[in-house]
C-alpha cells in the first residue's frame, strides 16, 4: 500500500514544488483509503458523473459559439401580375441570405466556449475534490465508530471479570451483596453502551457505502496520525495553487470580460448578406441581384455594454472575496491539524499509564487487595481515556486528511 508521504512526494514533484517530500507530513502515513480504491469511489459519485457529464456538454456548447447563430436563410416569393391591357404574368422570386460576424464577434466567441470548458473542467475538479472530503470523513466516521465498538467490547469483559471475581469474593465471605450489585449495574451500563456503539457502527458503514458502494472492507484499526511539518504559509501557496474554486472564479472573471467585450463589440451590428433572382413580365425580364441589411444601433445595446461592464467587476470582486475565504479556511484547517495531532499525542501518552493502572488494579482486586470501588473507578478512568484518546486520534486523522485533500497530495487530485 502506498503512503501519504508518497503520494505526496510525488505530488511535488509533479507540481514542481520546491520543497522535499517528507516537508509536508513527517513520517510514513498510511492512506486512509488506498488510491485505486479511492480514485474508482470518486470517480463513480453521481455529483461527479454529473460534473464530467457538463463537462461533455461544456465542449458542445463552445462549438457552437464557434460555429456561431447565424445560418443560411432561404426565401421565396410568388405574385400574379394583371395588366390594364390584359393578360397576366406569374412573377417569382427566390433569395439566400446570412448575417455575418463582424468585428472580431468570432474571434470572442471561440474565447467564450473555451472559457467555458475551463470553468465546466474546474467544476469537475471542484466536485471531486468536494467527493474526496466526504469520503474521508465518511472513512473516518466508520473507522471512529468501530473503534469505539471495539473498545467497549473490551470494556465489557472487564466488567464482566470484575463480576465473576466479586461473586467468587462473595461466595468466599469477602464481598457483600451490594457489591455483586454494583457490579452487575456496571456491566449492564457497558452492555448499554456497546448496544450504541454497535448502531451508530452499523449506521456510520451503511453511510459510507451508500455513497461510496464500492467500498467493501475496512481496515482493522485506525493509523496514527503524523506532525503537519510545513509551514501555514507554505500549506496557504500550495492549496491556493491546487484550488479549484479560485480556478472557477477566476475563469468566470475572465469570462465576464471577454463578455463585455462581446457587447461592446456587439454595438456593431451583423450585417445580413443575400443574393436573389426573380422572373419578371411574363418571363421577358431576369432578375439577378444582391441585398444588404443593418439593424441601426440603439439604447439597447449601449446599456447591455454597460451591464457586462459592471458584471465584470461584480466577478473580480466575487474572485477577491473567494481568495480571502480560502485564505482563512486554510488557516483554520491547519491550525486544526496541527493542534489536533498535539491533543491526539497528549492523549496517547497518558493513555498508557492510565490503562497499566487499570491492568493492576483488576489483579489487585481479584488478590483482594483492593475493594470494588477503587476497581470501577480505575476501570471508568481507562475507559473515559481510551474514548478520548480514540476521538482525539480521529479528530487529527480528519484535520490532516482535509488538508491534504485541499493540497491536492494524496489519491491524484492534483491530475484533475
Amino acid at each position: 500500500m502506498k503512503n501519504w508521504i508518497t503520494a505526496a512526494g510525488a505530488a511535488a514533484l509533479t507540481m514542481g514544488l520546491s520543497l522535499p517530500a517528507g516537508a509536508w507530513i513527517s513520517g510514513s502515513m498510511p492512506e486512509l483509503v488506498p488510491a485505486p480504491l479511492a480514485r474508482q469511489a470518486m470517480d463513480q459519485d453521481p455529483l461527479v458523473v454529473e460534473a464530467r457529464r457538463a463537462l461533455t456538454a461544456a465542449g458542445h456548447g463552445a462549438e457552437a459559439l464557434r460555429v456561431g447563430p447565424h445560418e443560411w436563410t432561404t426565401k421565396a416569393t410568388m405574385q400574379s401580375r394583371r395588366y390594364d391591357a390584359g393578360g397576366r404574368s406569374n412573377e417569382w422570386e427566390a433569395g439566400l441570405e446570412r448575417a455575418f460576424r463582424v468585428g472580431g464577434k468570432a474571434r470572442l466567441d471561440g474565447e467564450i466556449g473555451r472559457v467555458d470548458i475551463n470553468i465546466a473542467r474546474a467544476q469537475l475538479g471542484e466536485v471531486t475534490h468536494e467527493s474526496a472530503r466526504s469520503l474521508a470523513d465518511l472513512w473516518i466516521d466508520a473507522i471512529s465508530a468501530s473503534q469505539l465498538h471495539k473498545v467497549l467490547s473490551e470494556q465489557r469483559l472487564f466488567a464482566l471479570e470484575s463480576l465473576k471475581a466479586v461473586e467468587r469474593r462473595k461466595k468466599a465471605g469477602d464481598a457483600s451483596t451490594l457489591d455483586v450489585n454494583l457490579a452487575t449495574t456496571d456491566l449492564v451500563e457497558m452492555d448499554r453502551q456497546l448496544n450504541i456503539a454497535t448502531a451508530a457502527k452499523v449506521k456510520a458503514e451503511a453511510k459510507l457505502r451508500t455513497r461510496f458502494p464500492t467500498i467493501a472492507e475496512l481496515p482493522q484499526q485506525m493509523a496514527d496520525p503524523q506532525a503537519v511539518e510545513a509551514s501555514r504559509a507554505q500549506w496557504l501557496e500550495r492549496v491556493l495553487s491546487q484550488s479549484d474554486v479560485m480556478r472557477v472564479a477566476e475563469a468566470r472573471a475572465q469570462k465576464a470580460a471577454l463578455n463585455a467585450d462581446r457587447i461592446r463589440a456587439d454595438k456593431v451590428p451583423d450585417p445580413t448578406l443575400g443574393v436573389f433572382v426573380g422572373s419578371e413580365a411574363r418571363r421577358s425580364e431576369r432578375i439577378v441581384g444582391m441585398s444588404i441589411s443593418i439593424p441601426l444601433s440603439g439604447t439597447y445595446r449601449n446599456e447591455r455594454m454597460l451591464q457586462a461592464l459592471q458584471e465584470t467587476e461584480v466577478a473580480h470582486a466575487q474572485l477577491d472575496a473567494k481568495r480571502r475565504e480560502l485564505d482563512a479556511e486554510v488557516a483554520e484547517t491547519y491550525i486544526n491539524a496541527t493542534s489536533s495531532f498535539e491533543r491526539w499525542r497528549l492523549s496517547a501518552e497518558g493513555l498508557t499509564a492510565i490503562q497499566s493502572n487499570a491492568r493492576l488494579t483488576q489483579r489487585a482486586y481479584t488478590l483482594g487487595e483492593v475493594d470494588l470501588q477503587g476497581l470501577l473507578l480505575a476501570r471508568k478512568q481507562a475507559l473515559e481515556a481510551n474514548i478520548s484518546t480514540e476521538q482525539a486520534r480521529s479528530e487529527a486523522l480528519r484535520a490532516q486528511s482535509r488538508l491534504l485533500i485541499d493540497a491536492h497530495l494524496i489519491w491524484g487530485l492534483a491530475e484533475d
